[in-house]
């Protein structure tokens, strides 16, 4: 479809039409505006509010205008009620990219916008971000809650560390965690009316390094009513949070259960891990390894500097289908972990990658830090790009060979074997040789290979 205008002194425009039945909404939170082509209504930018029964209105509207794909930016959470009522409709929907919809200067508008949306999804300028099936964004509400959960408690245990310094009581010192069996154990003592620290230091549990004697000593202080007062409101609230953080961990089981399993755990059981990590804190209170690889086909845990938690972010924010990514490369641009490349006047101004919150490449970035002591190829390569290029750039790369290695694997359903990777360390050894023997050459001597 070909759309011929004049302004008033200027030369006709030829516009290519290549949606035409595409809409755009600037979405608020008490308020949205909607625009459709000029030709589908006689009022092609309307207002409607966000009750429910508004939303579906304008959702009748749309289909009375013959609309079949609309565009809206991702405004906050804003959107998500406009977004499952359009998709639940039929509507295609693309969610875009605020950067990618930028205006005029000085037009700034909610009709502006909405107008601008829809000229720029119908001649095919828009391209929808990812967004996993709804099923995935379950998980991930839960997922994401449960972290909140996990910083609320993390701020309650502050507030108790702080009571016990403003009583001028060491515990937390001589201690590695006042949440642990000897901490709680102590401090209900202390909430009861225990006073005496030969008697509070006879509950220190057997692992904790600290003797008996530093325990008592760190707990002759200053009891006052008021402190104890927060410690006992603080240490409620944080147990409050761990029976709501237990709550998250069986909705997460009973949504996993829900997905279609890809592997047969019967005939393909899984296998026992390598080695036994020390149970980290807030961990799920289920198998969760068990039930992603029932779900992906694949143990990523296998993978040096993987954990169940990494997998099931990854899990939560993409879903176990990667065949929307075309690639490997495609899927590290979209987590932001490739090279963003500008180039003006044959000149490459910039190669830093690009600056997205992404809650899978900032797990990725965090489980390729954890190489820094694997004795893997992955954890070689880290090491070598560490001192080559230092941390951050380093923990980029890597983070960026997980992603590839990930894909993979999961894009194949092939276990993680480290012998793959044999190839890349011969090849890296010769450079090594190369580089040597050349530096060598040039200062003047000759290097003899060793037999031994």
């Amino acid at each position: 479809m070909v759309r011929q205008s004049r302004r008033k002194g200027s030369s006709p425009t030829i516009t290519h039409i290549l949606q035409p039945n595409a809409a755009g909404i600037d979405v608020g939170a008490t308020e949205i505006y909607i625009a459709v082509a000029p030709d589908r209504d006689s009022q092609p930018v309307r207002r409607f509010r966000t009750f429910t029964a508004d939303l579906q209105a304008a959702a009748e509207w749309l289909k009375q205008c013959h609309v079949e794909s609309v565009a809206m930016e991702s405004t906050g959470v804003y959107w998500i009620p406009i977004f499952q009522i359009l998709e639940a409709s039929g509507f295609e929907v693309f969610l875009v990219n605020a950067r990618h919809v930028k205006n005029v200067p000085g037009r700034k508008s909610d009709v502006a916008d909405c107008q601008w949306l829809q000229y720029l999804h119908s001649v095919g300028l828009l391209r929808a971000s990812f967004r996993p099936e709804q099923a995935v964004c379950a998980v991930r509400s839960v997922l994401r809650h449960r972290e909140s959960l996990i910083q609320i408690a993390s701020i309650h245990v502050q507030h108790m560390q702080k009571a016990l310094d403003q009583m001028n009581l060491q515990l937390h010192h001589v201690i590695s965690d006042i949440t642990g069996v000897t901490g709680i154990t102590i401090i209900e003592a202390m909430l009861k009316g225990e006073r005496d620290p030969a008697v509070l230091s006879k509950m220190r549990d057997q692992r904790i390094k600290a003797s008996r004697e530093t325990i008592a000593a760190a707990l002759v202080g200053d009891y006052r009513r008021e402190h104890l007062f927060t410690l006992r409101q603080s240490l409620e609230a944080y147990r409050q949070c761990q029976e709501l953080i237990a709550a998250c961990d069986h909705e997460i089981a009973q949504q996993l259960a829900t997905f279609d399993a890809k592997v047969d755990v019967v005939q393909a059981p899984l296998a026992k891990p390598k080695d036994h990590p020390k149970p980290r804190r807030n961990e799920m209170k289920f198998d969760l390894r068990s039930r992603l690889y029932r779900i992906y086909g694949v143990d990523l845990t296998e993978v040096p500097g993987i954990n169940a938690l990494t997998a099931h972010v990854l899990f939560a924010e993409i879903g176990p289908d990667f065949s929307k990514f075309a690639s490997a490369s495609a899927f590290a641009s979209w987590l932001g972990l490739c090279p963003d490349n500008r180039i003006s006047g044959g000149k490459i101004l910039s190669v830093q990658t690009r600056r997205v919150k992404n809650r899978a490449a900032m797990a990725l970035r965090m489980a390729a830090q954890s190489l820094h002591r694997s004795q893997s190829y992955l954890g070689s390569y880290y090491r070598r790009m560490r001192a080559k290029l230092g941390a951050p750039k380093a923990i980029t790369a890597a983070a960026h060979k997980l992603a590839r290695v990930i894909y993979h694997l999961l894009t194949t359903r092939q276990s993680y074997r480290e012998s793959v990777f044999a190839h890349c360390e011969t090849l890296h050894q010769r450079r090594l040789e190369t580089r040597l023997l050349r530096q060598a050459r040039e200062l003047g001597f000759e290097l003899v290979k060793s037999t031994t």
